[in-house]
């Protein structure tokens, strides 16, 4: 028990290192946000490196009651872990988000993807993993989507936001293929792995830190 304590104190401090050394931005909030073309529920699909780490930065958003890991941009056949890992499927690692846009709008989300969730400078890789199956990427599904994309970008590319240029693609989702169970809440499930505490568990602290009026301390649990 004295081990186990230990051990969590020290992955907890260094945690906390690591998010001061993270690269996490305070971003203003979108100036066009527009509101869904229809009632209830909505979805956004995003990219930006491993999809553990997207999963559980939207996992502690207010509003989302489920983020799911998977695949887009590929077709249903290459839909699989070890194809899109080769990097030639067309196919991005990227979580579904499902949404309350009474609780959380289109443009929040869009905060938090370019602010706290992964670096959009970077292209064709995040963080140690390279590729375009890394890719930063919006799949829109929608004109309005779309939009608030592309006015976001502008207005952060004018602001100079970002030390280099936004690289993140626009692409229309064709459709989302859910990836293999055992990546499903893959951050929740092992938060002392390696991985998971060097690039992932920095960017929940960084939401919290930046985005406090949005982060919740329970994750959305996909089973």
């Amino acid at each position: 028990m004295k081990y186990a304590l230990l051990t969590l104190a020290l992955l907890t401090f260094l945690t906390a290192r690591l998010a001061a050394q993270e690269r996490a931005v305070s971003l203003p909030p979108p100036v066009f946000d527009p509101p869904p073309a229809s009632d209830g529920r909505q979805k956004l699909v995003v990219a930006g490196g491993c999809f553990w780490g997207m999963q559980g930065v939207f996992q502690h958003v207010k509003g989302v009651s489920r983020a799911v890991s998977g695949y887009a941009g590929g077709t249903e056949k290459t839909a699989h872990y070890n194809l899109v890992s080769q990097g030639d499927t067309g196919h991005a690692e990227s979580v579904e988000i499902d949404y309350d846009p009474k609780v959380v709008s289109l443009g929040k989300l869009l905060q938090v993807y370019f602010s706290v969730a992964h670096d959009p400078t970077q292209l064709n890789r995040q963080g140690p993993d390279e590729g375009t199956q890394y890719r930063s990427a919006i799949f829109f599904s929608s004109s309005e989507q779309e939009a608030a994309a592309r006015k976001y970008v502008a207005q952060l590319s004018a602001a100079k936001a970002f030390d280099a240029t936004i690289v993140t693609r626009l692409e229309p989702l064709s459709r989302f293929y859910p990836a293999e169970a055992y990546h499903q809440d893959y951050l929740i499930q092992h938060p002392r792995a390696p991985y998971i505490v060097y690039n992932d568990l920095p960017k929940i602290e960084n939401l919290k830190r930046l985005l406090p009026d949005i982060y919740r301390e329970t994750p959305a649990l996909t089973h």
